[in-house]
């Protein structure tokens, strides 16, 4: 078994099929606007043409890149060229001005690595058991685990916990715009029907991150840093990024095996893996103040649960048929349309191809290797075009991704309106993260809210009825009273007159 294994994964087809899905997952999400999903969605066109092996080992390859590769975006222009890169855009940004732009994506790529590697590890190993635990999710165990997500958000934030708030209801009421998921009834859409289906996140993203940037350029004018006079060398890059992943074995270790156990849970995926890990990674630090702010831990963390979390939305997707995310739903559609069944079945009906999957997972991480390095040569030498020329460029890669979203206009306005809201919320000092948070999760809290409150009738006490959901109900509301208690300290803390001095 295991030969016939090794067989079907070295194959000149599926060697070939790997190495071209990485370079092609490289440009697609290191495109702000372009997300893993997207690359996905236009590959499955070509897998028409593929037998089952190559088919999904493209897909998990253009996935594994793509996902490192929204780094790219993140630490050169603040524009995250994937939701899941956003958790840590402002520690790879800060560094990348500071001149260690080449440094924090060789940390990102090789962490990347480290992580899908530890995760298809895990998913190798206990497969059933996770995906076992993880479809045994109900409403209440999602809300609950949306719940904790945006509490991540709080801890994330690099403001104080009043403006960590504010911004999470920024995010939130952005989330809300559309139908209501209970009534049906249109909210703030203000007669306009492209507002129904509510605010897409990329356009959304694209208008905090990349517009707010560049509206801060214009309004700096000549006083905005050239990045031409500080691009560190590769040699110096590469070694120092050895050096200090070599220095992070706990935050990896920690990060992958997290970012695999959350990326297991249907619905979770590689971006709420991500924000967890970098929130956990935050609290156990020696140095949590660096979070948000350029440290290189955060970025181990973010980088390593980012992949780990893409091996392990395979679980559910494998084992019941369950899609971990929207990524394997298409590739669930692609092993349907091969006449393969995911399941348990599939175990003993195909364990070639599980098999094959496994390694192929394990071989575009490795390949990743060098096309992520090819990648990162090249992105680099953006930094040498001047501000006032590259300014205007971003401004107009930000408007055509987002119209190429929807095709629709709203998308442009959505990018410039909320591109003044990012403006004016880091002139007041409110961070940027948990507004993204707020977005990508308000949605889902939402919903199963209102499928758990119909459940139970308005039964307030069923949220704890559960053992999961009652561990993971009691944790959120723990952590919520904390961060109140904390913000109304911080508040009346500077209210304290201050001691007048004795004569």
């Amino acid at each position: 078994m295991a030969l016939e294994t090794l067989a079907a994964v070295f194959t000149v087809e599926n060697l070939t099929v790997i190495f071209l899905a990485t370079l092609y997952g490289s440009f697609v999400g290191a495109m702000p606007g372009l997300t893993a999903t997207m690359a996905v969605a236009l590959l499955v066109p070509f897998t028409f043409f593929m037998d089952p092996i190559p088919a999904v080992s493209a897909i998990i390859a253009t996935t594994t890149t793509a996902i490192f590769a929204g780094d790219i975006a993140g630490a050169l222009l603040r524009m995250p060229g994937t939701p899941a890169s956003a958790a840590y855009v402002d520690d790879s940004f800060t560094l990348a001005r500071q001149g260690a732009a080449r440094r924090v994506l060789f940390i990102s790529l090789i962490t990347a690595t480290i992580g899908g590697i530890v995760g298809v590890l895990i998913l190798m190993a206990s497969a059933p058991q996770l995906a076992r635990f993880a479809v045994g999710f109900s409403f209440f165990e999602k809300f609950w685990l949306a719940a904790l997500g945006l509490t991540c958000a709080i801890f994330a934030g690099t403001g104080s916990v009043a403006k960590n708030f504010a911004s999470l209801f920024i995010g939130l009421f952005i989330a809300s715009i559309g139908i209501d998921v209970a009534a049906g009834h249109p909210r703030f859409t203000f007669g306009n029907v492209e507002l129904l289906d509510g605010v897409s996140f990329i356009p959304a993203m694209i208008g905090l991150f990349a517009m707010s940037e560049v509206l801060r350029n214009a309004r700096a004018g000549n006083v905005a840093r050239d990045f031409s006079m500080v691009l560190d060398r590769v040699g110096e890059a590469l070694g120092s990024a050895w050096r200090t992943i070599l220095g992070l074995p706990r935050v990896i270790a920690q990060s992958s095996i997290l970012g695999t156990l959350i990326g297991a849970l249907p619905g979770a995926g590689a971006d709420v893996a991500a924000w967890i890990a970098y929130t956990v990674a935050k609290k156990s630090s020696k140095r949590p103040q660096e979070y948000g702010k350029g440290s290189v831990e955060g970025i181990a963390a973010g980088g390593s649960a980012n992949n780990a979390g893409v091996a392990g939305a395979w679980t559910p997707a494998l084992v019941f048929g369950i899609p971990g995310d929207s990524v394997t739903a298409i590739a669930i559609g692609v092993l349907l349309m091969k006449g393969l069944t995911p399941g348990p079945q599939i175990f003993t009906n195909d364990p070639t191809l599980v098999g094959a999957l496994f390694g192929s997972f394990l071989v575009a991480n490795v390949v990743m290797l060098f096309t992520g390095s090819l990648a990162i040569l090249l992105a680099t030498l953006i930094l040498k075009v001047p501000r006032t020329v590259l300014m205007p460029l971003v401004l107009l890669a930000s408007l055509v991704g987002a119209y190429a979203i929807s095709g629709s206009p709203m998308a442009i306005w959505i990018v410039l309106v909320l591109g003044i809201v990012g403006f004016f919320m880091e002139e007041n000092g409110i961070p940027m993260a948990p507004a993204i948070l707020g977005i990508v999760l308000g949605s889902v809290l939402e919903s199963n809210f209102m499928m758990s409150m119909m459940r139970a009738q308005g039964d307030l006490m069923m949220f704890f009825d559960r053992p999961v959901s009652m561990v993971l109900g009691v944790l959120t509301v723990t952590l919520w009273a904390f961060l109140i208690v904390r913000a109304l300290y911080q508040l009346a803390r500077p209210a304290r007159p201050a001691t007048a001095p004795q004569p």
